[in-house]
């Protein structure tokens, strides 16, 4: 049962391993923010630039059906990565059994309840009468995915934690080809508008879906999905949200503060600049989500590793993935401070109010993005180890103990300035307080290494 893949994660050299598992990480994740990307370039470019203020509105919706799928992915994968570390197999099919059990209830139980209050959720998250039809057209289609969404991105995330970092990269490119291609057709091709770029998501994530299915049935992969495994076992789905509930919380989190930044910007500003935050946020999903692709090339080797108490592996591997998501952060922060308008016209070229707040709005939301890099590496490290409660807390930190604020009284003082404002501002606050943790983790991980008790 201790195949090749997931034993190497003991063995070969770390920098090699990292190399091997980031580039199909970083590929699939790019990939996968490309989803709201292509939508948002598509429909902009499309329908208008109120439509692609009416699928801001949405985004933050998308991010809570997201965040289910990290919660049961996340923490399913986590826990297979150590229990792998300790050749504990059985234990591993298990997590994957139960974990597939519950990304069908939860996926379920997500698109009844979104259904019973999307209108209300539209409205606070922002919606008015000139874009709610929009939003309203979209979310619809978007909903009756939510299940082949959540099974087919959590199952993904396990792929890639048993050590099958290729195959988990082909899946979300298929995915996202299949995205891009109906797109346009759907849109421009038979004139559906954003109906017809909804549509083009949910087929793609239902191929997804079945995709990642068949691999755990395939010889390819190093864990089986039996049926035998499906039984729930509340000990096993207590381990699952333990360690899934910090990235769930980072993306509910993440609807509630991107809601708050649209109702903000309505109020100190105008639709088109919930416009210009779409396109923002985009820009910055697209960046962090390199950073987070070498938390996912990194997680499988620090949880094996941790699980089998090498931990001198560990502190190789964490070291390597700040200094790769450092360099990530910074050139990426001077690719955005030097072209920003292009960025900008990439999404929409015919509005001249979108591009004057947009590259504003680009430059300030971002100042402290060579920051990003080490604080998201950081935080990942104590979810890769199991320490659940660290690990929400440094999520939260941003997200909400200290942007929710920012976000509610910096624009009193600073208008719309205000607004861009404060993601720097966290940003600084977050990096330090992170790195009062990173100092005493390093001392507990070096007597671990030492073996000093």
């Amino acid at each position: 049962m201790d195949s090749g893949r997931s034993k190497e994660l003991g063995e070969k050299n770390i920098t090699g391993l990292m190399w091997k598992f980031f580039w199909p990480a970083f590929i699939g994740v790019t990939v996968n923010a490309l989803y709201n990307v292509v939508d948002r370039i598509f429909i902009g470019r499309g329908v208008g630039s109120l439509a692609l203020s009416g699928l801001s509105v949405v985004f933050p919706i998308m991010i809570l059906v997201a965040a289910f799928g990290m919660l049961i992915g996340v923490g399913a994968g986590v826990r297979i990565s150590i229990n792998l570390g300790k050749k504990e197999f059985n234990l591993a099919e298990r997590v994957l059994g139960n974990s597939f059990i519950l990304m069908i209830i939860v996926g379920l139980v997500v698109t009844v309840i979104g259904f019973m209050v999307k209108t209300p959720m539209l409205r606070s998250f922002g919606a008015n009468a000139e874009t709610i039809g929009y939003a309203q057209d979209y979310l619809n289609i978007i909903l009756i995915g939510s299940v082949f969404q959540v099974v087919g991105f959590s199952l993904n995330n396990i792929i890639r934690s048993e050590g099958n970092p290729r195959n988990a990269m082909f899946s979300m490119i298929i995915c996202s080809v299949v995205n891009v291609i109906l797109n346009p057709i759907f849109i421009f091709g038979l004139g559906m508008g954003v109906k017809g770029s909804a549509l083009a998501t949910v087929i793609s994530q239902f191929i997804l879906m079945v995709w990642v299915i068949l691999h755990f049935s395939s010889k390819r992969s190093v864990l089986k999905l039996r049926v035998s495994n499906m039984k729930l076992d509340r000990s096993i789905i207590w381990q699952i949200v333990t360690i899934g509930m910090a990235p769930f919380a980072m993306q509910i989190a993440g609807s509630l503060i991107q809601a708050t930044y649209n109702t903000q910007l309505i109020k100190y500003g105008a639709d088109v600049a919930v416009g210009a935050m779409g396109i923002i946020n985009s820009v910055a999903i697209l960046i962090v989500m390199a950073v987070i692709s070498i938390n996912m090339a990194s997680q499988p080797i620090i949880g094996y590793n941790f699980g089998a108490e090498n931990y001198s592996r560990v502190r190789k591997t964490w070291d390597i993935g700040i200094k790769a998501g450092t360099i990530i952060s910074i050139v990426a922060f001077i690719l955005v401070e030097i072209f920003p308008g292009s960025i900008i016209h990439l999404f929409n070229h015919d509005d001249p109010q979108l591009y004057e707040i947009g590259i504003h709005g680009l430059r300030i939301f971002l100042l402290m993005l060579p920051l990003v890099g080490f604080q998201v590496i950081c935080s990942n490290y104590f979810q890769s180890i199991g320490k659940a409660k660290i690990s929400l807390f440094l999520t939260l930190l941003r997200q909400v103990i200290v942007l929710l604020p920012l976000l509610t009284f910096l624009p009193m003082y600073y208008g719309i300035n205000g607004i861009w404002m404060a993601s720097p501002i966290s940003d600084f606050i977050s990096t330090c307080v992170v790195f009062i943790f990173f100092k005493i983790e390093r001392r507990k991980l070096h007597h671990l290494e030492m073996g000093i008790s």
